[in-house]
Parts: C-alpha cells; sequence; structure tokens
C-alpha cells in the first residue's frame, strides 16, 4: 500500500518546492507588505521559473531590505549597482528597476487605504475555488488578472503583466488552483 502524497503536478521532488507547495502556495494572504514581496517576487520570475527564485528567495530577501518599500523607493544608483553584483539574485537592470517604482507605487497605494484591499478587490475580499482535474486545465490568465495588471499598469508599477497577476493570485491564495487530486484539497 503506496503512503505517497499526491500533489499537484508541478511539484518536483525538492524538499523546498514541496514545503512551499504544502505551505505557502494558495494559502490567502491578506499582509499588505506580504503581499507586495510576493508580487515583486512574481515579477522577477518574469521570463524564469518560480522555481528559480523561490531557491533564490532569501538572498531576495536580505539584498531587499526584506521588502520593506520605504527603503526599496529611497534606493538609488549606488544601491543599483550593488544589486547588479549580487550573485544570490535576479541581476536584471529593468527588474530592479521596477522594484524601486513598484515599491514608490505601493506606497503610495497605502496612502489612500490597504495594498492588500486594493488587490483583493478582484476577488470579491475572498479566494476564487477552481475546480481543475489535471494542471493541463489551469489557465494562464484570467479576466481577474486582466483587471488587476491593467490598473497595477494604470498606476504605473512594471513587470505587473496579466500572467504574473495571475500567478500572484495563485501563490497568494486569491485563487485556489489546487487540482483536485492533489492532498491540499481536502484541507
Amino acid at each position: 500500500m503506496s503512503t505517497q502524497v499526491q500533489r499537484c503536478a508541478w511539484v518536483n521532488a525538492d524538499p523546498l518546492y514541496i514545503a512551499y507547495h504544502d505551505e505557502e502556495w494558495g494559502i490567502p494572504k491578506y499582509g499588505d507588505q506580504e503581499l507586495f514581496e510576493l508580487l515583486i517576487l512574481e515579477g522577477m520570475q518574469a521570463g524564469l521559473s518560480w522555481y528559480t527564485v523561490l531557491k533564490k528567495r532569501e538572498a531576495f530577501r536580505e539584498a531587499f531590505d526584506h521588502f520593506n518599500p520605504e527603503r526599496i523607493a529611497a534606493y538609488d544608483e549606488e544601491k543599483i549597482e550593488e544589486l547588479m553584483s549580487n550573485p544570490g539574485i535576479i541581476r536584471n537592470r529593468l527588474k530592479i528597476q521596477s522594484t524601486i517604482t513598484n515599491a514608490r507605487i505601493y506606497l503610495d497605494v497605502m496612502e489612500e487605504g490597504s495594498f492588500s484591499e486594493l488587490l483583493w478587490s478582484f476577488t470579491e475580499g475572498v479566494p476564487l475555488v477552481n475546480h481543475w482535474r489535471d494542471v493541463t486545465e489551469v489557465p494562464a490568465v484570467t479576466p481577474q488578472s486582466d483587471q488587476m495588471s491593467r490598473m497595477l499598469r494604470k498606476r504605473g508599477m512594471k513587470f505587473v503583466g496579466s500572467t504574473i497577476c495571475y500567478a500572484f493570485m495563485q501563490a497568494s491564495g486569491m485563487v485556489d488552483d489546487h487540482t483536485m487530486d492533489c492532498f491540499c484539497r481536502k484541507q
């Protein structure tokens, strides 16, 4: 008799990835700064895999002052050069500059209210639960991710296309896309 736990098909055998799937992905997150960090990291994923970003997440946290938006918003060219020479992170100048821009916009949003409430408004404040039988059924974008992307881009944020926004919605628990055979669906 097998005691193998069934997970979503995208999870590899790395204990780091397994823990991420089992303990983080799809679990609702509501903290403003926690959501800011996740959105930035999803943007860093553009053109790469989430696994690549996940392996570098702790280095990102160290390099970007634990995603403190006030500190990031004040980064200057010297700090950008320091980040560009950091082998522990993804050294893409446009992504680094977008993080600074996005931190400034985050601060503007926080003056108006809550970053979390703004983002969760696209699901009316509750997780959307899908019922996918197979990972191939899971979409890359949805009308909600299209709307979120348009709103964030209109505010001036970068690396927030609809695909990134949908991955963010999945990771933050705004959407539950664990496939029906995944043990996380039963919890």
